[in-house]
């Protein structure tokens, strides 16, 4: 089959979308399908068409239903999509409409479809290879963001929470992610020269970045919104725990009982859970023991299968 998948964001953009982009050519040319990788679709001959976000997407989306209305055309639902443009955006509405499956990344992704829809929709968990850290420091508890530098990431939370933990900790901030909003990288330098213990790297390549979280004792999401992201999955498929955000995109990605959120925004309450996870192993273990119970919805086979059923089932 010659499938069009559609992505507003290239693999050089090194986000979460293009990660996913890039994942889903591989498996669906490892089953014997030829897949073009494109911004838009104009025409270009293909038998279906999978795009990635139901608003920057929507011209692909709409040029594909109105050409080919009998093949099959899978919309892959970002955060902005779930927790933004679907409710308010009638592009983003109406791509919702035509698509024969709808895929959300978290199993409360479903929760924001009209329900009118849900019969649609498919939960396909994003995936990592599992990888094993190669020396977690002694002297230091090292905390890993992976974030490009945006608002709706709030990047700069983990560096706050360091100003209410005791001088004793051994906690240190490692934060990866390039500028994406202008104003942000002077921010982060001001940050740095304020807090010794925090450092911004910058954007990172990929293989860099995964060891980087497999070496650090614990990854922490700050974000205001997520679709699902696959920083946790990077996290836990290393074995490396998570302190999140308490947003639907997290819970749907570790679990309504998991032990490590903290309220959207609240520094206060994310260095608790930092210095909780640094000075008592036996919460320490509970986080790795609940992230360890989520690994197998992130792994590659699993999120293969899924890709590939999308194309067999019947439409």
């Amino acid at each position: 089959m010659r499938i069009a998948l559609v992505t507003p964001y290239l693999p050089e953009s090194r986000n979460g979308n293009a990660h996913t982009a890039v994942r889903w050519r591989r498996f669906l040319r490892a089953a014997g399908h030829r897949v073009e990788l494109l911004t838009d679709w104009r025409g270009q001959t293909a038998d279906a068409l999978i795009a990635l976000h139901a608003r920057r997407s929507h011209a692909s989306v709409r040029a594909w239903a109105e050409a080919r209305p009998d093949h099959p055309l899978i919309l892959v639902l970002t955060g902005t999509d779930l927790y933004c443009d679907i409710h308010t955006d009638a592009q983003a509405k109406w791509s919702l409409t035509v698509a024969s499956r709808l895929v959300v990344l978290q199993e409360r992704g479903v929760e924001e479809l009209p329900p009118a829809l849900r019969a649609k929709a498919v939960i396909l968990y994003q995936s990592a290879p599992a990888i094993t850290s190669g020396r977690r420091p002694a002297r230091h508890f090292d905390v890993c963001v992976t974030a490009h530098l945006r608002d709706e990431k709030a990047p700069f939370l983990a560096a706050e929470a360091l100003s209410f933990l005791p001088d004793d900790s051994r906690i240190r901030v490692r934060h990866i992610g390039g500028e994406l909003q202008p104003g942000m990288a002077a921010r982060a330098a001001a940050l740095a020269a304020e807090q010794a213990r925090w450092r911004w790297l910058g954007a990172q390549p990929h293989g860099a970045t995964r060891r980087r979280i497999a070496d650090s004792h614990l990854l922490v999401i700050s974000s205001h919104m997520e679709g699902g992201a696959n920083v946790i999955v990077e996290a836990v498929t290393a074995g490396t725990p998570v302190l999140a955000s308490r947003i639907p995109g997290n819970v749907g990605m570790l679990g309504a009982d998991y032990a490590g959120y903290f309220p959207v925004g609240d520094a206060s309450a994310l260095a608790a859970l930092l210095h909780r996870a640094e000075t008592d192993p036996a919460y320490y273990i509970v986080l790795q023991t609940q992230c360890a119970a989520r690994a197998p919805l992130f792994t590659p086979e699993r999120e293969a299968a899924g890709v590939r059923a999308l194309l067999e089932t019947p439409t």
